[in-house]
């Protein structure tokens, strides 16, 4: 029966669907009204109505909304393109319009419930001196089941391919999750020595090794046999949906985790935004909704991929023992040579503590002690390793003169 979880979620959220679209269609009219004529219950009501439209998920993704980079002091005209496709992900390149030459950059994304789109601050960031590209993940929802499956070792071989379709001299740089996924990846295109291995691995609050300082994240992992994330997470996607059938952990169930951590927070949050819209403090209002429309938009995860990320990464921790495997050969991070490593923690991450990230660099013996760095910031959590004031201002600049120190 929990399998069937997703079928009755989408059922609901299909019944549900006039309703929202109602209120839209209301709000659109009310909006029409002109300023002054009994602002206060209109007030009210058009925040109800805009609250009512607002309660779904998506399971779209979001546009990046990057149009334009400043570059020295010119501004140039972005434009995406997508340099290569499969099934499960696109690398997707944000090109400048008549811009320099610049070193080619793979910003490999997190599959974790949330789109790409998540990192469009640190592309932003990113592209004043980099040429980008991005792991763009397609939501499994949407892949037809004879696509095949897609689990650890097939996103390794995505990273692989991808950088393959990039050429030589490009840089990888991984956040969180996928870390594990690029230091294999590295270390399998070293050990054949495939041209396109990246110039530079930087690996940003990763996963290498979660045996040290153990998170509340980590622990929950081990603490239930792989069978019980099997039983109770993986469910089936709906018959109606391009993907049905295909086995997920899906991304509402994720969300609903992650909501919960905070749950009075979200709550606060979306009372201050009805009093924003009842009030007419549209700037305020904008703020929160801006945050939503990305955090409910949901993507599944491939059951595949879930299962073997918690249990190879976070309950046997594979890689740090020397005991990982890619296509039936042993992950062996030692051959990685002539390339540069990056490592960097957050001193208030409380998913991958410090420690656990810059296991990378014992691993990683080939690597010789000048093209390694190392870097702790002071005062960030998780998402401010690659997001914000302190990443923009103390975190890239550091990793930008590496890249092209390295390049």
């Amino acid at each position: 029966m929990k399998s069937m979880m997703y079928q009755a979620y989408e059922n609901h959220m299909d019944l549900t669907a006039p309703w929202r679209t109602g209120a839209a269609a209301a709000l659109k009219y009310l909006n029409l009204v002109p300023q002054g004529v009994s602002d206060k219950v209109f007030g009210r009501l058009a925040a109800a109505l805009e609250l009512i439209s607002r309660s779904s998920l998506t399971n779209a993704r979001p546009p990046y909304g990057i149009d334009s980079v400043t570059v020295g002091n010119r501004e140039l005209k972005v434009e995406e393109e997508i340099t290569f496709s499969t099934p499960f992900g696109s690398l997707l390149r944000f090109k400048k319009v008549d811009g320099p030459e610049q070193p080619r950059l793979l910003l490999v994304a997190p599959m974790s419930g949330h789109f790409a789109t998540l990192l469009r601050g640190t592309v932003k960031t990113l592209l004043q001196d980099h040429d980008v590209y991005i792991t763009d993940w397609h939501n499994p929802r949407d892949i037809p089941l004879n696509a095949g499956r897609f689990g650890l070792e097939d996103y390794t071989e995505h990273l692989i391919t991808f950088l393959d379709k990039m050429g030589p001299r490009s840089h990888m740089v991984a956040i969180c999750q996928p870390s594990v996924s690029a230091l294999a990846a590295a270390a399998v295109m070293s050990e054949d020595n495939h041209p396109a291995r990246p110039a530079t691995l930087t690996l940003m609050a990763g996963p290498i090794d979660t045996r040290i300082q153990p998170t509340k994240v980590n622990e929950f992992a081990k603490s239930k046999p792989i069978k019980w994330f099997q039983e109770n997470l993986i469910n089936y996607v709906p018959f109606q949906c391009k993907g049905g059938f295909r086995q997920v952990y899906p991304g509402f169930v994720q969300l609903t985790a992650f909501v919960s951590m905070n749950l009075e927070r979200h709550i606060k949050q979306h009372i201050d935004l009805a009093h924003h819209l009842a009030k007419g403090e549209k700037e305020k209002a904008e703020i929160i909704k801006t945050f939503y429309d990305e955090y409910f938009a949901v993507m599944d995860l491939p059951a595949e991929f879930y299962i073997e990320t918690v249990r190879d990464v976070f309950q046997e921790h594979l890689l740090p023992q020397g005991k990982l495997m890619h296509r039936g050969r042993p992950v062996n991070p030692a051959s990685i040579k002539r390339m540069g490593l990056m490592t960097v923690e957050g001193e208030k991450d409380d998913i991958c503590s410090i420690g656990q990230t810059l296991a990378a660099q014992d691993l990683c013996t080939g690597v010789r002690a000048y093209r390694k760095v190392h870097h702790m910031q002071a005062g960030v959590g998780h998402y401010g390793v690659f997001s914000g004031r302190r990443w923009n201002n103390e975190i890239y600049p550091l990793l930008r003169d590496f890249v092209h120190v390295n390049s």
